[in-house]
C-alpha cells in the first residue's frame, strides 16, 4: 500500500489500544464506512480485544495481543490509531512506523521531550505520516479564532491569555483518584496530560514565532490527607461520615449521576455491563474511583501557571485551574489593531477593534460557532475527517496537527515542568 490511499476506496486503520479514546476515533468509521475501515486492533486486554472485534467486524486472524504480534506479519492497514497510555506512545509507535503504517497519535506525543524527538526523527526516516490528537484545533471555535487572525483582522499578535479549568468531577476522577493522579502511575504531569492541548493552542495562534523562554508556577494545594474535612473516611461508601453532603462523593458522581462511566466501569465503552449491585461493590472495595479525594496517592498539581516568551517578542500564559465548579475553557488575544476574547464552552467570541466614533471608544462583533458536547468543542470526529484526507493526498487543514507542527507546544510544557520544580527560567 502507498502512503496515500486511492480516493475510491476508505482508508483502513488498526486500533492501538482499545480504549476509550482510540474507540471515539475508531467511531468515525461507524459514521463514515466510506472514508474509514478499521481491519485490526491491538489490545492486550482479552476481553477489551474480544469486544472491540465483535464491534468492528473482526475476526480471530485481525484481533492482536502486541504490536510485536501484528508487524510480524503482513501489512493490515494504511495507518494504525494509537491511543494507548502515554508513557506507550513510543515503543509502540516506533515498530508501526518502521513497518509501513502511517500514525494518528494520541496525546501528548511523548512523555519527554526526547521522546518526541526520537518519534520526530523515525517517521523522517521512515517517511510516514503522523498527525497528532490536538484536537482543540479542530473545534469550530478555535478554528474561527484562527481564521480571523490570519485575515488580519486584529493586527500583530502581542499577548495571548488562555485558561483551563477543569471541573472538580473531572478534577476527582482524572487526576486525584485516576490514571494521572500520579507521575509514578500515569507518567505525565498534569499540565502535559490535560493542558498539551492548550500549549499547542499557543503556538498554533501565534503563528510563525516560536517560543523562547519558559517560567512557571504552581503545586498540589488541596488534595493532600491533612486538607481532608472532619469525619472524611477513606473510601466514601464505607466509613465516610460526610458522604451525604460532600462534593466529590463517588456515589453522587458515578452512580446518582452515571458520570465518566468509561473511566470508572472497566469495559463500559464496549458495552460490557455492570448493574447497580456491582457498581457499589466495586466502590466499596477495590474500586480506585471510590476512594476519599483527600486519601489518594496523587501527587499532581492542582493548579499551575505558565509564561512563555515568543522570538518575535509576544508574551503568552496559560493557567490551569483544577476543582473549579464549571469547566471551561477561556481565551483572550490582544494585537496591534484589536483583540478577541472568548470561551470554548459558550460557542461564541467577541473582535474588538479601536473605533473613537463609537460611544465605548471601541467597536465589537460577535462570532457565533457550533459548539457540540463532545468535551473538545466538536473537534474529535473533524480531526479524523483531516487525517483521512491527508492519507488521500488532499490538502491539509487551517488546523492541521502533523507531528512537526504540534512540536513546540510540547517543548513548552516540559520546559514549564522543568520551571517549577528547579525554580528557574527554562531556554528553549
Amino acid at each position: 500500500m502507498d502512503s496515500t490511499t486511492s480516493d475510491q476506496r476508505p482508508v483502513t486503520a488498526v486500533i492501538i489500544g482499545a480504549g476509550h479514546r482510540s474507540l471515539i476515533y475508531a467511531s468515525y468509521a461507524e459514521r463514515q464506512p466510506e472514508q474509514l475501515r478499521i481491519t485490526g486492533v491491538v489490545e492486550p486486554d482479552a476481553e477489551r480485544r474480544r469486544l472491540t472485534g465483535e464491534r468492528f467486524g473482526l475476526g480471530p486472524a485481525a484481533c492482536f495481543a502486541s504490536v510485536g504480534e501484528l508487524v510480524s506479519g503482513p501489512r493490515l492497514a494504511d495507518c494504525a490509531i494509537n491511543g494507548t497510555m502515554d508513557e506507550l506512545h513510543l515503543p509502540t509507535s516506533l515498530p508501526l512506523l518502521a513497518a509501513g503504517y502511517d500514525l494518528l497519535l494520541e496525546k501528548p506525543i511523548g512523555i519527554s521531550e526526547a521522546e518526541v524527538e526520537r518519534l520526530q526523527e523515525a517517521a523522517e526516516q521512515h517517511v510516514r505520516t503522523v498527525m497528532i490528537c490536538h484536537v482543540l484545533r479542530y473545534a469550530p471555535f478555535y478554528r474561527a479564532v484562527k481564521e480571523t487572525i490570519a485575515a488580519g483582522e486584529i493586527g500583530e499578535i502581542v499577548n495571548i491569555q488562555t485558561a483551563e479549568h477543569v471541573s472538580y468531577h473531572h478534577m476527582a476522577v482524572s487526576f486525584i483518584r485516576g490514571k494521572w493522579s500520579s507521575l509514578a502511575s500515569g507518567k505525565s504531569s498534569m499540565l502535559m496530560a490535560k493542558c498539551c492541548h492548550d500549549l499547542d493552542l499557543l503556538t498554533w495562534l501565534a503563528g510563525r514565532t516560536r517560543p523562547v523562554r519558559v517560567s512557571s508556577f504552581g503545586s498540589l494545594m488541596q488534595f493532600r490527607p491533612e486538607r481532608a474535612p472532619a469525619g472524611a473516611g477513606t473510601r466514601c461508601l464505607t466509613d465516610c461520615k460526610i458522604e451525604p453532603e460532600c462534593m466529590y462523593s463517588a456515589r453522587k458522581h458515578y452512580l446518582d449521576k452515571g458520570m465518566w462511566g468509561f473511566y470508572v466501569w472497566e469495559n463500559e465503552h464496549l458495552g460490557q455491563p455492570w448493574t447497580e449491585a456491582e457498581k457499589i461493590r466495586s466502590l466499596e472495595t477495590d474500586n480506585p474511583y471510590g476512594r476519599c479525594v483527600w486519601r489518594c496517592d496523587n501527587d499532581v498539581v492542582d493548579h499551575q501557571s505558565v509564561i512563555v516568551e515568543f522570538d518575535s517578542g509576544l508574551t503568552a500564559s496559560h493557567n490551569l485551574v483544577g476543582a473549579t465548579a464549571r469547566p471551561a475553557r477561556l481565551l483572550h488575544i490582544v494585537g496591534t489593531r484589536g483583540e478577541i476574547q472568548g470561551t470554548l464552552e459558550e460557542g461564541r467570541f467577541v473582535v474588538r477593534t479601536p473605533d473613537m466614533s463609537a460611544d465605548r471608544h471601541y467597536a465589537e462583533r460577535e462570532v457565533v460557532v457550533d459548539v457540540s458536547d463532545d468535551s473538545h468543542g466538536g473537534g474529535d470526529m473533524r480531526l479524523v475527517e483531516d487525517f483521512v484526507q491527508v492519507l488521500r493526498g488532499q490538502t491539509p487543514s487551517i488546523s492541521s496537527t502533523s507531528l512537526a507542527m504540534s512540536i513546540d507546544g510540547h517543548r513548552i510544557g516540559f520546559a514549564a515542568d522543568r520551571s517549577r520544580l528547579e525554580n528557574i527560567v527554562c531556554e528553549l
